[in-house]
């Protein structure tokens, strides 16, 4: 099978209109990252250790669904090709759940509430938000086989995914005590506030589908069939290239982190810091930090691989959450916020373009391609990681005895918000940086695309 050539450049429209993806993918994903245990324990009423349990077990469900639509997107031919499609296909049933997720009705209680939040949950991440985030993860591959390009589009990717964050971050409290009338906890300043943003996050996606372009396609030689690639064959193909697993367990910290940190900040902008909206200028210094570390990244791109600025991006995030932990000062701690937001966009904005090289290696080492298997199973362990950083969160503040209708919390409750704001995030960072001193696969890239579009790989040379 021999590739299509796909290794020019693309527009900055092209480029731009892919990054919006993930702006309105973080419209969703950041809601649920940052507020739905808020949601959940300070709107609901839901205990803090049953809203976690939901959230964890759901997380398996979701990566257990990651594969099966990594297999969907791999066996899907369209004339808008094999990811793209699905981004159009998807985003009104997303956000429609999105808005049911956050808004569980005041009549249910006990059982039947639990049992409505697992459902929208499930809906929401378990299927939609699955259904969109595979093909549009894959289609990054799918767009260009050049890596600066590639780098590229994940610096974009990332730097307008934090603006989806940062703006999460800025309205929502606003939004939900404006249209909840003063209370940024009443049931329908959420539920308004939702209704408003899914609306946006459609619209983006349309303009997603419509600008960007799947050029990586493979060509069937004349009287050969294509090769039928089973979901347990995928699996193994995946199992065996030790880049990709070396980039799933740093993405999978990665992901652990940023749940149980981001989480975890309204917390400690109220019990420790005193008051519920430090939580926007400590979530948003760190927000500009890491945009505006991203706009610099293209030019770093040019003289440093994209190994070597993750790694320094994960050893810089690192060593400001250690520093956290120095103070309790507002002051120092935005200072830090932005310590942290220049690591990450340091290491986000070569996350995924890394991915998508060791998936290209992937395919010359097995003699065969699994671009959906291949990120799905990336974004199984993202979700899982995410989903039991949320769930160490929740578990975390239930060992120190918080109970949201304090004003005042217990030494132990403040002890467990400084560990799921600082140590744990600090710890699983470390892991990152070990996962990267291991990755060496910028030594070897242009050898394996070279061989790729003359149509030979590993088992060939």
């Amino acid at each position: 099978m021999k590739q299509t050539k796909a290794n020019g450049s693309l527009s900055f429209v092209e480029r731009f209109g892919y990054g919006m993806g993930d702006y309105a993918g973080n419209l969703v994903y950041s809601a649920i990252s940052a507020f739905l245990l808020v949601y959940y324990t300070n709107v609901v009423g839901a205990s803090a250790a049953a809203a976690a349990g939901i959230i964890a077990v759901s997380k398996f469900l979701d990566g257990i669904s990651d594969l099966v639509m990594g297999y969907i997107v791999d066996h899907t031919h369209s004339k808008w090709g094999k990811a793209r499609p699905w981004i159009a296909r998807l985003c009104v049933p997303l956000a429609v759940c999105t808005v049911l997720m956050f808004t569980v009705p005041q009549s249910l209680e006990g059982k039947a509430q639990l049992v409505y939040m697992f459902l929208t949950y499930n809906l929401v991440s378990t299927i939609f938000y699955t259904g969109i985030n595979i093909p549009y993860a894959t289609m990054h591959g799918l767009m260009t086989t050049n890596q600066y390009e590639r780098g590229l589009l994940g610096n974009f990717r990332n730097l307008l995914a934090t603006a989806g964050t940062m703006t999460i971050n800025t309205v929502v409290l606003k939004m939900t005590g404006y249209f909840g009338g003063g209370d940024k906890y009443s049931q329908r300043g959420w539920t308004v506030t939702m209704i408003i943003l899914m609306i946006l996050f459609i619209v983006i996606n349309l303009f997603t589908f419509a600008v960007c372009k799947e050029r990586v396609v493979d060509e069937k030689s004349e009287g050969i069939q294509e090769e039928k690639v089973t979901f347990v064959r995928g699996i193994k193909g995946l199992l065996v290239n030790k880049y990709w697993i070396l980039l799933v367990i740093a993405i999978f910290s990665l992901y652990f982190m940023m749940s149980c940190f981001f989480g975890s900040a309204v917390y400690f902008a109220q019990y420790r810091l005193g008051d519920a909206n430090y939580f926007t200028p400590v979530s948003n210094f760190l927000s500009m930090s890491q945009i505006i570390t991203l706009f610099i990244t293209p030019f770093l791109m040019k003289k440093f691989t994209k190994k070597q600025l993750m790694l320094t991006g994960l050893t810089v995030a690192t060593l400001g959450f250690a520093l956290t932990g120095m103070s309790y000062n507002i002051t120092f701690i935005s200072a830090m916020s932005v310590i942290k937001g220049i690591g990450f966009g340091l290491s986000g904005a070569c996350m995924f373009g890394l991915l998508q090289d060791a998936i290209t290696y992937g395919e010359w080492y097995n003699g065969y391609g699994t671009a959906g298997m291949g990120n799905a199973a990336s974004s199984f362990c993202m979700k899982v990681g995410s989903g039991i950083g949320t769930a160490a969160l929740g578990w975390v503040l239930a060992a120190g005895g918080f109970h949201a209708e304090q004003a005042v919390q217990s030494g132990a409750s403040l002890a467990a918000i400084d560990w799921a704001f600082i140590w744990i995030p600090a710890l699983t960072m470390g892991i990152g940086v070990v996962c990267l001193l291991l990755f060496d696969l910028d030594k070897k890239y242009d050898k394996i695309v070279s061989d790729l579009s003359a149509g030979k790989h590993r088992l060939e040379n």
